[in-house]
C-alpha cells in the first residue's frame, strides 16, 4: 500500500518506518526542510533502540521517502496518517492547530478517495472536527473518511511495540475505511493479538483513559512509598506483594521521582480539561497531577535536609537526565526540576546520561557540567543523585563511588538493595525505604 505520514516526530517516524518494514511504500512529510534533508542523507533525528536499523534498510530499499511536498505525498497515498504535535495549551487542553491546519490543506489537494487517520493523541471529538475542517474547505465527503487510530508506543521499546502490538485500536464507522485499515494492520497481528474496531469517540477516549490510568498507578505507588517511609515499611516488599495479585499485575508499580515524557503529563492534563468542558469534576486526575508535581521535589527535599538547608557551594554528580532509560527525551523529565532546585540553592552539578546530554545542554548551556561517563561525573562531587534507571547504573563499581566527599547517594529510582548498601559505608537515601546512615 502507499501511505503518507504527515509529521516526522517520535510517533510519525516510528510509524512510517515500521509500515515500510512490512512492504508498504511510505512518504513521510515534514515542513522542516533541514530535517527532511538530514533524513534523506540517512540521519535518524531521534534516539530509539532498533529504529536506525529499520530506517537504514527501508530507505536503501526505496520504501521510505522524505519530502516537504504534502501534495506529492497525498497524491500517491491511499491512507494519510496525521502524526502531528498536540502540545498542551495554557489551560491544559490539547492544541489542535497543527492537525486542523493540515486538514484544511488536505481539502484543497485530495482528488480521489483517501482514509485520513488521526495517529496523534487527540481529545474526544477530534475526528469530527477534522472531518468538518476538510468539508468546510470544499472537499466532498464521499472522497474521504476520518479514522482514529491512537498509538500505544513506549519510548525505548517503540519499535517492538509497533511491530508486535498487544492490540490495535481503530475508530471508524466506515466499512470502506475499516477494510483498508484491517488490511494495513494484519501483518502486525499474525500471532493473534486483536484489532479492536469501535466508533471514533471511543477510540479517542481509549488512548487518554489508558495513559491516565497508568499515570495514576505511578502516582499511587509514589504515595504508598512516601507513607512507607513514615511507617517503617519497605515499598519494594509492598510492590512485590501487590504485583503478585493477578487483578493488579506487576507493571507500573515502581515508585520514583514522578512521571515525565511527552505523553503522561499532557494526556492527563488534556483528559482533565475534557472533563471540565463537559462539566465533570474528575477528582482522581486532579490528584494524580498534584501528586506528580509534589513527587518531583521529593529527592531535592531529601538532599536539602541532609545538608541542613545549606547547599551553597555543594557540588553534585547526577546520573540520568532523560525521563526514562533508552531514550533521549527530556520533556517534563524530573531531572530538570531537580537541577533547577539545586541551581537556585547555589549548588553546582556535573551530569551524565548516555543519550540525553545534548538536549539538556541546549537548555542549560554551561550552567551545569557534562561528563564523559558516569565515573567522570563523580570528580569533586559531594554526593551522587540518581534520577534515571539506565542499566549501566545498576551495578556500579562502588569503590569508585567512594570518591564522593560525603559518601552520600540519593537514589530516585531504588536501584540498589538496601541490605547490601548497609555494609558499604554510604549514606543511602531512596524512595519508600529505610535510610542507611552509613
Amino acid at each position: 500500500m502507499n501511505i503518507a505520514v504527515v509529521g516526522t516526530g517520535y510517533v510519525g517516524l516510528v510509524t512510517g518506518t515500521c509500515f515500510a518494514e512490512t512492504g508498504n511504500n511510505v512518504f513521510c512529510v515534514d515542513i522542516d526542510a533541514n530535517k527532511v534533508e538530514r533524513m534523506k542523507n540517512g540521519e535518524v533525528p531521534i534516539y530509539e533502540p532498533g529504529l536506525e536499523l529499520l530506517f537504514e534498510r527501508n530507505t536503501k530499499q526505496n520504501r521510505l521517502h522524505f519530502t516537504t511536498d504534502l501534495k506529492s505525498a497525498v497524491d500517491q497515498a491511499q491512507i494519510i496518517f496525521l502524526a502531528l504535535p498536540t502540545p498542551p495549551g495554557e489551560d491544559g487542553s490539547a492544541d489542535l492547530s497543527y492537525i486542523l491546519g493540515v486538514a484544511k490543506d488536505l481539502s484543497k489537494i485530495i482528488t480521489s478517495y483517501k482514509v485520513i487517520v488521526d495517529k496523534s493523541t487527540v481529545p474526544v471529538g477530534t475526528a469530527e472536527r477534522v472531518h468538518a475542517a476538510i468539508t468546510e474547505g470544499g472537499l466532498d465527503a464521499s472522497l474521504f473518511d476520518v479514522v482514529s487510530n491512537p498509538e500505544f508506543l513506549r519510548e525505548g521499546v517503540a519499535v517492538d511495540d509497533f511491530m508486535k502490538p498487544d492490540r490495535v485500536v481503530i475508530g471508524t464507522n466506515s466499512e470502506k475505511a475499516r477494510s483498508l485499515m484491517k488490511k494495513l494492520y494484519e501483518p502486525f497481528v499474525r500471532q493473534g493479538n486483536p484489532i479492536y474496531f469501535m466508533d471514533e469517540r471511543s477510540a479517542e477516549m481509549t488512548k487518554y483513559a489508558a495513559n491516565s490510568y497508568l499515570a495514576m498507578r505511578i502516582s499511587y505507588m509514589n504515595e504508598i512509598a512516601n507513607l512507607c517511609e513514615r511507617v517503617g515499611a519497605n515499598v519494594d516488599m509492598v510492590r512485590i506483594g501487590m504485583g503478585s495479585d493477578n487483578r493488579i499485575g506487576k507493571r507500573f508499580l515502581f515508585p520514583g521521582v514522578g512521571y515525565g515524557g511527552s505523553c503522561f503529563p499532557k494526556d492527563v492534563q488534556a483528559l482533565a480539561k475534557t472533563a471540565e468542558e463537559y462539566n465533570y469534576d474528575f477528582k482522581i486526575l486532579k490528584s494524580v497531577m498534584q501528586i506528580n508535581t509534589i513527587q518531583k521535589t521529593v529527592l531535592f527535599k531529601k538532599i536539602d535536609a541532609y545538608y541542613k538547608g545549606d547547599l551553597k557551594g555543594k557540588h553534585f554528580a547526577m546520573w540520568g537526565l532523560a525521563f526514562k532509560p533508552n531514550t533521549d527525551d527530556i520533556r517534563e523529565a524530573p531531572a530538570l526540576f531537580i537541577i533547577d532546585e539545586l541551581l537556585e540553592a547555589g549548588a553546582t552539578i556535573t551530569t551524565f546520561d548516555p543519550e540525553a546530554m545534548p538536549n539538556v545542554k541546549r537548555i542549560y548551556g554551561d550552567k551545569v557540567g557534562f561528563a564523559k561517563d558516569e565515573y567522570d561525573a563523580l570528580v569533586g562531587a559531594d554526593a551522587l543523585i540518581i534520577v534515571t534507571e539506565w542499566n549501566e547504573f545498576r551495578t556500579p563499581e562502588f569503590e569508585k563511588l567512594e570518591k564522593l566527599t560525603s559518601k552520600a547517594i540519593f537514589d530516585g529510582r531504588n536501584l540498589y538493595d538496601v541490605a547490601e548498601m548497609k555494609g558499604r559505608g554510604f549514606y543511602y537515601s531512596s524512595i519508600g525505604r529505610e535510610v542507611i546512615e552509613g
